[in-house]
């Protein structure tokens, strides 16, 4: 069969890199053919960290940083091309979410910004550019987000069983994928985001590898109930959020109202809450489920994926790498996947999922 071929682009909240796949759409089911890892460096983190709040001189800097990031999209785009050793004429097209900085779906703001210079992306590689997914549905009236349960729904849905896909990220989400009854999709809360935040600032350390500095704490009750005395956890679907609303900031001053604690029993505190936000969610949505399979960074974390487990003892919990993608690649394929649907001019949200009015073709289209 004629290979057709896309690559899927995805940065995240966690603002760790970029993940690159490239995806046969040519074979009766899609295989994913190569991946790429790129690390962002410190400067570069800590400089997209400084536009998700207003500052001086903001707008230059934000079309200055979405330059650099479509540098580096188009240089691990053809670094995974050569690796893969197809030429980019063969590319049909790039799905490229972009760098989110700001994500504000409510009525009285309605907007995302996702950095990308998506024509410059194209110029340097010379393959066609889908970007900006987010708004169209935003414009619909919907949150723009998530939108990946629909990839979910396509490529882990099953006739006969209910499943859990649950994305684990700088911030976690959740896709009930129900034979029965239609997707449900939306954020549940933090993810990484305030552990990665909570280990930079104690360790030096991007992250809490495997969770083994959480296991070394305590929770704090009384953190934990503050921490979760927050309106967005009982707000109905749809709903998403970001850092807008989950930041250093916030921890801080929940933190404040507390008796001072070790940082370790703070990160076990946060470890906490990503586990039972996420588990509360399926809980309250789910109650059919039984497996549930787990992708994102946050699938590293042993010892929040043994504590997710123990919080939903009658489910059995796995990483998606049992339903055919690896957990680590889940999100850029679901890009490479929108992109098509773009090309094709199908529709790529779930309006069940993000509130919007209907279904809709997401992403704008820059050409080769």
């Amino acid at each position: 069969m004629t290979p057709i071929y896309y690559i899927g682009l995805m940065s995240g909240t966690s603002l760790d890199g970029i993940d690159a796949v490239l995806v046969n759409f040519g074979e009766p089911k899609p295989v994913l053919l190569a991946t790429l890892f790129y690390p962002y460096d410190e400067e570069l983190r800590a400089n997209l960290l400084a536009l998700h709040h207003a500052g001086f001189d903001e707008l230059n800097r934000a079309a200055l940083l979405s330059n650099q990031l479509s540098i580096l999209y188009a240089q691990t785009s053809l670094n995974l091309l050569k690796k893969s050793k197809i030429d980019p004429k063969a590319v049909t097209a790039i799905g490229c979410h972009g760098q989110t900085i700001r994500h504000c779906p409510e009525k009285e703001k309605h907007y995302t910004i996702q950095l990308v210079n998506a024509a410059l992306l194209a110029e340097l590689t010379q393959i066609t550019v889908i970007a900006d997914f987010r708004s169209r549905d935003i414009a619909a009236e919907g949150q723009g987000a998530p939108l990946v349960p629909a990839f979910h729904k396509a490529f882990f849905g099953d006739p006969h069983k209910h499943r859990i896909i649950v994305n684990i990220g700088g911030i976690a989400n959740i896709t009930r994928l129900d034979p029965t009854d239609e997707v449900i999709g939306f954020d549940c809360g933090p993810g990484n985001i305030l552990m990665d935040a909570w280990s930079l600032r104690h360790t030096g350390k991007n992250y809490d590898d495997k969770g083994q500095w959480a296991k070394t704490g305590k929770i704090v009750q009384s953190l934990f109930d503050l921490l979760m005395d927050q309106s967005f956890f009982s707000f109905p679907p749809p709903k998403s959020t970001g850092r807008e609303l989950f930041n250093l900031h916030w921890l801080e001053y929940k933190i404040s109202q507390c008796t001072p604690q070790s940082p370790e029993n703070v990160q076990a505190t946060l470890l906490q809450l990503t586990v039972i936000s996420i588990a509360n969610a399926i809980t309250d949505y789910c109650s059919a489920t039984s497996e549930i399979y787990i992708c994102g960074g946050g699938a590293h974390n042993t010892h929040l994926i043994k504590q997710l487990s123990n919080a939903l003892p009658h489910c059995t919990v796995a990483l998606t790498n049992k339903l055919g993608v690896d957990a680590d690649w889940v999100e850029a394929f679901a890009f490479a996947w929108l992109a098509q649907l773009t090309i094709l001019r199908k529709p790529g949200n779930l309006s069940a999922v993000t509130g919007a009015k209907g279904e809709r073709i997401l992403g704008a289209i820059y050409p080769a």
